[in-house]
């Protein structure tokens, strides 16, 4: 455990190892316990509204030549597929016995999501947010301020989520026992890729079960944005025994020049970010290098160790939307569908547009990571 392959592991201050390995402890002894399971089960169902539907998008089907099945996590309580990890390490948090929670955040959605699992299981909350993302995601801060959690700027390096991630890391050093770190991706030491990715594995068992239930079989291919890469492992996990290609869509931004883009495992190289081995963007000196996406979401130098993985062993395809692609999908769907998807599940749309027009007539999953209300000011302000 800890390792895809080459990739994973934990490359941390040794201050950090004794709370990475009683966290380790704690979740393998939790996640198999019928107690615990039936509590984060319970939440699910009662507070998340699980299980998320499975909607046929006939309309855009029609026009872009395939059938197409939206995984719902736009749904999900708080918007997106982030609760379902949230709510489950915030129940670990509390078994553990800390006394507060941090989290890093993006786009906002793992922070929203974190300072309502902490809101309802009683728990003190700060998110670290880039000041830049602060900017561009307002309505998702003003949702995380109202749910009690307190909104920690972060000013250094890119201001963005990577920098967020340092100082979350950096808070969790000064107290490692009282202070529980919950984590929003497949990111970071190990146990957290592991963590997350069964805390989302809840996505493709639901998809895998409602494709054979409403459809009759599996999909051909499964599509899912990639940032981290917690709701595109959380769909793929249930599908790797078989024979559903895989594709993940990472953020193409304005172009392939280093700076243009957040597409991680298309143009980036094997190295060490946030104490894991994985796929990162980095220049010719390893020097971690700043990365543009129209979406916060996705604007990340690195990428989680399993998807490294999946990538290197060809299991999973990943490729590149553009900015300009991901705004005509998110247009396309809200006219056609009347569902207003985020900036990131656009651009796994964008991926399913372009695949179509080589492979007519094919039945696809797309997981529809959250909706679109926290991009209304970003939209706003490109004057389309």
């Amino acid at each position: 455990m800890g390792r895809f392959g080459r990739f994973g592991g934990r490359y941390v201050p040794e201050i950090l190892v004794p709370a990475l390995t009683r966290l380790e402890e704690a979740a393998t002894r939790l996640l198999t316990d019928p107690g615990f399971l039936d509590r984060y089960q319970g939440e699910l169902a009662t507070w998340v509204g699980r299980p998320t539907a499975l909607t046929a998008a006939s309309r855009l089907g029609a026009a872009w030549g395939g059938e197409i099945w939206l995984k719902r996590e736009d749904l999900a309580h708080t918007g997106a597929h982030k609760i379902n990890n949230a709510i489950g390490q915030a129940l670990l948090a509390r078994e553990m016995g800390a006394s507060r929670v941090i989290a890093e955040t993006g786009a906002g959605q793992h922070g929203v999501a974190t300072a309502a699992a902490c809101a309802r299981l009683g728990l003190d909350c700060t998110v670290y947010m880039g000041t830049v993302d602060i900017e561009r995601q307002a309505p998702n801060v003003e949702r995380m301020r109202l749910l009690g959690a307190k909104v920690a700027p972060v000013v250094s390096g890119d201001a963005t989520l990577r920098a967020a991630i340092n100082e979350a890391l950096r808070d969790w050093v000064t107290d490692p026992t009282n202070t529980y770190y919950l984590l929003g991706s497949v990111v970071g030491p190990h146990p957290y890729p592991w963590l997350v990715r069964e805390l989302q594995s809840v996505i493709g068992r639901e998809a895998r079960q409602q494709m054979l239930d409403r459809v009759g079989r599996l999909p051909d291919a499964a599509f899912a944005c990639v940032g981290g890469g917690s709701n595109a492992i959380g769909l793929f996990h249930s599908f790797l025994e078989g024979p559903v290609q895989l594709i993940g869509v990472e953020a193409g931004g304005r172009g392939p020049g280093l700076g243009q883009n957040a597409a991680t495992i298309g143009r980036g190289s094997p190295g060490v970010l946030h104490g894991s081995f994985s796929f990162i963007l980095q220049d010719g000196d390893g020097q971690i290098q700043e990365t543009h996406s129209i979406s916060a979401g996705l604007d990340y130098p690195g990428v989680g160790p399993e998807h490294a993985w999946l990538a290197e062993t060809g299991r999973a395809l990943y490729v590149e939307a553009s900015d300009d692609e991901a705004l005509l999908a998110l247009d396309e769907l809200g006219r056609l569908e009347g569902i207003l998807p985020a900036l990131e599940s656009s651009h796994a749309l964008a991926a399913v547009r372009r695949w179509l027009s080589t492979s007519p007539g094919a039945v696809v999953l797309v997981g529809l990571s959250g909706r679109g209300d926290k991009d209304i000011d970003i939209l706003r302000g490109l004057n389309r």
